[in-house]
């Protein structure tokens, strides 16, 4: 079973569906190192980004695994993607639940063990997010801080966790700073996280990230609630 050039226009998934089908179909065994992105993407026709997208995607659900200077492994023949797509059709309520889990306990870690280095980039990502105007760049802007706090706090599966969902994030804000009934965070709230990652201060971080996505998710519940009761009177 070989790999087929994707149609012209085909998203990312069409790519992952053909990586998986090696898989799934035998060709590409656990155990073994699949073709570099270059071949990879002459076989499909796609770019190179495209096939490095897939990969990751594959990576982070434990499907691949990538190392560095060796090449990428098969490491599990089940099929994530119905996973995967569960995961991209989540609501941005859905997305925001997450995130406030992963962002308190990537805070509090990040209080305990960051590093002068890992403040000063993080110095660096939120000036850039304040800076951030236009929807796209700004939803990028703040996605990067957000793994740029789970990264200082030094726990791998939590920093993996996090970079398998920063798509989401970045996509959920974008549409945020798009709509003008759901509040986002502003500089002082995000400030108010550094500045508590910078003292040491493992709970005071925590209660700050908290303080970035709960009025978010309450707007985002509120918003829930009124589509799923239309006609009411409010």
């Amino acid at each position: 079973m070989g790999l087929n050039p994707v149609a012209s226009g085909s998203t990312v998934d069409a790519v992952l569906d053909q990586l998986q089908a090696q898989i799934s179909g035998g060709a590409w065994p656990v155990g073994r190192r699949i073709p570099a992105e270059t071949e990879l993407a002459a076989q499909l026709g796609v770019s190179r980004p495209a096939v490095r997208e897939a990969i990751r995607a594959l990576s982070h659900v434990g499907v691949l695994e990538v190392r560095r200077g060796d090449g990428t492994y098969v490491r599990s023949g089940c099929d994530p993607r119905p996973l995967l797509r569960r995961v991209a059709r989540a609501s941005a309520r859905d997305v925001f639940e997450v995130q406030l889990a992963y962002d308190v306990q990537a805070a509090r870690l990040a209080a305990r063990r960051r590093t002068d280095a890992d403040l000063a980039r993080l110095e660096e990502l939120l000036r850039a997010r304040d800076e951030a105007t236009e929807p796209d760049a700004f939803g990028a802007a703040d996605a990067r801080f957000h793994l740029g706090v789970a990264e200082a706090s030094r726990n791998p599966v939590l920093i993996e966790a996090m970079r398998f969902f920063i798509d989401r994030l970045h996509e959920s804000m974008r549409a945020i700073r798009l709509d003008h009934e759901v509040p986002e965070a502003g500089p002082a709230r995000h400030r108010a996280v550094l500045d508590a990652i910078a003292a040491g201060d493992p709970e005071a971080a925590a209660s700050a990230a908290a303080a970035v996505v709960e009025p978010t998710l309450a707007v985002l519940q509120s918003l829930l609630c009124d589509a799923e009761t239309p006609g009411e009177e409010k």
